[in-house]
């Protein structure tokens, strides 16, 4: 068994969201993913259970526990994937449904992969849970821009989606983790997707991730699909459209996150990214 490093969302190895891959997992107990994650140390690595003809089974286990879907390790997979047996279109069954997954190999080098998430939706978030989020992220209602509501948005997991009214705002995160954590563990949510809207198509992420045991994720393709299908359904763009994400730059690692958000309601959320082998 061979657990590979790769950072996705970048084709630098400075940038980017670092995760672990295993390409074939198959014998691997719960306990030994848990275990392995937790010894690999990046905010997830997937483990893939080949099941024929470019389809695979797939777990994503952060260091503290297994979370349903992980674009970035998604994306890293299907680089892995290329660069050892050539692109091709992989289809992988998530705890979160089914995800299709293809790559392209370009001249200069550089391999990028995009994700085709499960259907995508979004559910109001209560007054007290918003009141409660505020409190732990040590913000308050002045700070949201009205113009993009808070909501909670799944598109493989569950993402409270926040809006800053300011960058200054999104790039001053000092946060309560205790309470943070205590409050997604109640109420299943993976990340908190904080963002901030440049303009009509640039957004600006960041995600903190404290049921991984890390502060903040540096690029997030799951909140960025969930994201795509928030905006398409509160009618926040007009579709089809292209999305860019640009996360990670608070922390120092850069990323870059291209979201593609169909016109046809109900479908998946394209979200694409460069991935680099770490050494």
């Amino acid at each position: 068994m061979e657990i590979l490093r790769y950072a996705a969302f970048s084709a630098d190895p400075a940038g980017g969201n670092p995760a672990g891959v295993v390409l074939d997992a198959t014998g691997l107990s719960d306990a030994e993913m848990q275990r392995l994650a937790a010894e690999v140390g990046y905010s997830e690595t997937a483990f893939l259970v080949p099941d024929g003809d470019g389809h695979f089974k797939v777990r994503y286990f952060s260091p503290k526990a297994e979370v349903p879907f992980c674009g970035h390790a998604t994306i890293a997979s299907a680089a892995a994937y290329a660069e050892r047996h050539g692109p091709r279109i992989l289809h992988l069954e998530t705890r979160a449904g089914l995800v299709e997954v293809s790559t392209k190999m370009h001249a200069d080098g550089t391999t990028t992969a995009t994700l085709i998430s499960v259907e995508p939706r979004t559910k109001p978030v209560s007054a007290s849970d918003l009141a409660a989020l505020l409190e732990a992220l040590r913000w308050t209602s002045g700070d949201l821009d009205a113009t993009l509501p808070p909501r909670i948005a799944f598109a493989g997991a569950w993402h409270p989606i926040v809006a800053a009214a300011s960058r200054q705002r999104l790039a001053n995160l000092d946060y309560n983790m205790a309470a943070l954590a205590s409050l997604m563990a109640q109420r299943g949510w993976t990340t908190i997707n904080l963002v901030h809207r440049e303009s009509a198509l640039v957004f600006h992420a960041r995600n903190p991730f404290p049921p991984g045991g890390v502060v903040e994720d540096p690029a997030t393709g799951a909140a960025a699909a969930a994201l795509g299908g928030y905006l398409r359904e509160l009618g926040l763009v007009t579709p089809p459209a292209t999305v860019t994400v640009h996360q990670g730059q608070d922390m120092g690692r850069p990323s870059l996150l291209t979201v593609n958000i169909p016109a046809q309601p109900r479908t998946g959320i394209a979200v694409t990214g460069a991935a680099v082998a770490l050494t």
